[in-house]
């Protein structure tokens, strides 16, 4: 029955990254034909006015095998333009140690001031 939710696409490993308001999915899935791609959702909580109560906006890529190379080419370039040409100042491993420590504290949830935000 859940394969043909997923329309014979079985999910084969999948990675959650918490961002603030928004969290990151990297899941790798099958084809029926035995081959692999990798989708990228983000997922945002947002209140609901109508009904007060809470949904989640979701947006997805994606990513093709034969894309994979080119991808990550131009996500590795950008971002380290970003780092080392338009923000060489900032700490951005403090990003990483703040987390770090309140995940030592039991707190999961780092505030979204802390974070970095990429909107």
């Amino acid at each position: 029955m859940e394969e043909q939710k997923n329309n014979g696409r079985e999910e084969i490993y999948s990675e959650k990254v918490k961002a603030g308001k928004r969290t990151y999915f990297f899941d790798v899935k099958s084809t029926r034909s035995n081959d692999y791609y990798l989708t990228i959702t983000e997922s945002k909580k947002r209140f609901n006015k109508d009904d007060e109560g809470f949904t989640y906006e979701k947006h997805k890529i994606f990513l093709y095998k034969e894309d994979f190379n080119k991808f990550m080419e131009a996500l590795n370039s950008t971002v380290n333009h970003v780092k080392n040409d338009l923000m060489p100042d900032v700490d951005f491993d403090s990003f990483d140690h703040a987390r770090e420590e309140k995940e030592a504290e039991g707190d999961k949830h780092v505030p979204v001031d802390s974070e970095l935000k990429w909107d």
